[in-house]
């Protein structure tokens, strides 16, 4: 297997941190998408949507979406389990893992792509150029409080998103939400449940790297 990463971006960093939490080890080629590396003919014939992360798991099968990656990973490796066990504990964990990434993700997408100067026209990642639309990213930023408190209301009744214990739900809220520091924006003090996880998660090895 190979993974195209970016150091950078937060969603090859979802992918980064699952692959530390399973102890696995993969061959990591660093594509920087600070240089336009993504648009080069050798990545997009790896991924013509010119997008990270990405996983090359057999021959000239290449896997693109962060849950396709953890999908194959989960079942090759299942321990530790990041996806759930029974029925129950996987359907809160996949429910959680999208709204961290559209409610939270997406957010701050909009937030960041249009307005910030490096992404003009890049207000949408892959091939096409977008321009920005400043209305998003006021739109963006009032959609990131409203995740934030919803990641409050859940972490007061539990220790992590998707169950009692950590899981890919948690990769991807706890990534977005540090990611949010490119529009300045943090968990909010007040926010003591959701705090003391973003403290927890920050102190785990795969959150380093």
């Amino acid at each position: 297997m190979i993974f195209y990463d970016c150091s950078t971006a937060p969603n090859p960093r979802r992918t980064r941190m699952f692959i530390a939490e399973k102890g696995i080890e993969i061959e990591t080629r660093n594509i920087d998408l600070g240089k336009n590396q993504q648009f080069s003919p050798e990545f997009l014939l790896v991924n013509p949507r010119a997008m990270l992360p990405a996983l090359v798991i057999t021959g000239d099968r290449v896997l693109s979406e962060n849950i396709a990656i953890a999908t194959y990973l989960e079942e090759i490796y299942p321990d530790p389990p990041l996806l759930g066990q029974d029925a129950e504990e996987k359907a809160s964990i996949m429910m959680w893992n999208a709204m961290a990434e559209f409610q939270g993700g997406l957010a701050v997408a909009e937030a960041f792509r249009n307005s910030h100067p490096l992404m003009k026209d890049r207000a949408l990642p892959g091939p096409e150029n977008y321009a920005q639309i400043p209305e998003l990213a006021e739109r963006g930023h009032a959609r990131i409080g409203v995740f934030f408190d919803l990641l409050e209301e859940r972490l007061q009744k539990s220790v992590y998103l998707g169950s009692d214990r950590f899981s890919i739900a948690d990769i991807t809220a706890y990534v977005f939400c540090d990611f949010g520091r490119v529009v300045r924006r943090r968990l909010p003090e007040e926010n003591t449940a959701a705090r003391d996880w973003f403290d927890r998660i920050s102190q785990r090895e795969s959150a380093q790297i």
